[in-house]
């Protein structure tokens, strides 16, 4: 068999099961695939800059040899943040990590390679994880494919880019307080945060910013993001928190009957800010067709203390990034340079450093207070419906971290103010694809469920992309 790309044509109209299934059929080989989305990626890079360390020799090497897995054979990226590969780069967005190498793979690393994905490349981020645009100053502005003037979302804005472009089907992403859903619903795909403890976070810690962070995927189908989930959760050597297990699998609950849901409608951020008219027409178009479909949609929301869950993020944040500072210059044995860490960063390092145990504990106990709330609402509720981002993707520059800290807050709470609530609450949330901008830009509207319950939220996915797809639109890059 040959064992050069096949024509992006044919790779683009598969999702990575389907790519798996031609290989295990023989209609192509994985290495025609690695060959097909190293050809994509090298065309398209420098246009978006999504890239952070390239491995494509150790791609083709893996390629040649037998795979197995649900994903057998099919080429993937993994995020540049916190979770890495052995001999690799792992750089988390920051000139301060720029020669840090990995010793080992992450518990995730080795799960999707289990899984027989192919990993080519890893994928930028802004540093830390610390914004909602993939800019930095070590790989600078990763661009939007849907308009190169925008940004691609963050912080997995470089795997959302890159699976947008149509180089995967699927990428790796994590969130901490929106990085899988705001990227998603900048790029138009499916991103789904799962609930806290369903899946590894990182290296030498099993929890990320105090159980708020999250590891999975976006995905250009919503049974690749089912099928990867199946393949790689449970808990991690460790683990504090495990999240309850699957009534059955991720992906059969795309094929069980549905059900009727009750839907609350969001139409306001919980602090009350309006979203841009284009996202919001979005929201209601989805609510919409949500009852088209046959689901109730009502007008309810949970009560809790909006403003008080916002500043508990930032202490949470704050603490963890100057612990980050602070180890990394111990590993190093000397001071982080004022010129190895971005503006924005810095500040946050700052506050973090003036923090004391009892306000952590105090946003601690806010964050559990928000998520009773959100959990006892979802005892009569079964999701609720919003915005994912309040605005269509901005221009870069505006929300990256070498601008003036306040006003890089300021811009980051107008844009961002839906994701971040079921990060503190530990809530299974998911940006569908379902909206776009009146000059062709992507808008997601977010589903958040019951804790554990991936499964409704997967199901209701599945039913949404059949009555309005979104597999076959790529950027004309």
């Amino acid at each position: 068999m040959a064992s050069g790309p096949i024509a992006f044509e044919d790779y683009a109209r598969h999702d990575g099961l389907a790519l798996s299934a031609g290989v295990r059929k023989g209609d192509f080989s994985a290495l025609e695939l690695v060959e097909t989305a190293i050809a994509r990626l090298e065309a398209v890079n420098p246009k978006i800059n999504a890239v952070a360390v390239p491995i494509f020799e150790a791609a083709r090497q893996r390629a040649a040899g037998p795979i197995s897995g649900p994903f057998g054979g099919v080429p993937f990226l993994m995020k540049d943040l916190n979770q890495g590969m052995k001999g690799v780069r792992l750089t988390n967005g920051s000139r301060a990590f720029a020669d840090n190498v990995c010793s080992e793979d992450s518990e995730s690393a080795r799960r999707f390679s289990a899984a027989g994905l192919i990993t080519i490349a890893s994928t930028t981020s802004p540093e830390f994880g610390l914004t909602v645009t993939t800019e930095s100053l070590l790989f600078g502005k990763t661009r939007n494919p849907w308009n190169l003037d925008r940004i691609a979302g963050g912080s997995s804005g470089g795997s959302a880019a890159l699976c947008a472009a149509g180089v995967v089907p699927l990428a790796h992403a994590t969130d901490g307080g929106g990085s899988i859903r705001v990227p998603a619903s900048c790029c138009g795909l499916f991103g789904l945060k799962v609930s806290r403890g369903r899946t590894p976070v990182g290296m030498g810690r099993t929890e990320g910013w105090n159980g708020l962070g999250v590891s999975h995927a976006v995905t250009r189908s919503v049974r690749d993001s089912a099928a990867l989930l199946d393949a790689t959760h449970g808990p991690e050597a460790g683990s504090r928190t495990v999240a309850q297990p699957p009534k059955g699998t991720f992906l059969g609950a795309l094929e069980r009957p549905a059900k009727r849901l009750r839907i609350a409608l969001q139409r306001n951020a919980f602090t009350g800010a309006e979203p841009h008219p284009h996202v919001l027409a979005a929201v209601e178009a989805a609510a919409k067709l949500c009852a088209d479909l046959g689901h109730e949609i009502v007008e309810d929301l949970p009560l809790f203390d909006a403003q008080a869950v916002r500043r508990a993020l930032m202490i949470l944040i704050s603490a963890h990034t100057a612990a980050t500072v602070d180890q990394r210059a111990q590993a190093l044995g000397r001071p982080i340079r004022d010129d190895e860490i971005e503006p924005v960063t810095a500040a946050i390092v700052e506050n973090g450093r003036q923090l004391k145990a009892t306000d952590m504990v105090e946003a601690d106990l806010i964050c559990m207070q928000a998520a009773e709330a959100i959990g006892r609402f979802l005892e009569t509720h079964d999701a609720i419906l919003s915005a994912t981002n309040a605005d269509p993707p901005p221009l870069l520059g505006t929300l990256s971290l070498d601008i003036d800290p306040r006003q890089n807050g300021l811009a980051v709470g107008r844009f961002s103010p839906y994701t971040a609530l079921y990060n503190q609450t530990g809530h299974p949330a998911m940006s569908v694809p379902l909206g776009w901008s009146q000059d062709g830009l992507p808008i997601g509207v977010m589903f958040a469920g019951r804790l554990g319950d991936e499964e409704t939220l997967l199901a209701l996915a599945g039913q949404l992309e059949t009555a309005k797809p979104w597999f076959d639109r790529l950027p004309p890059l």
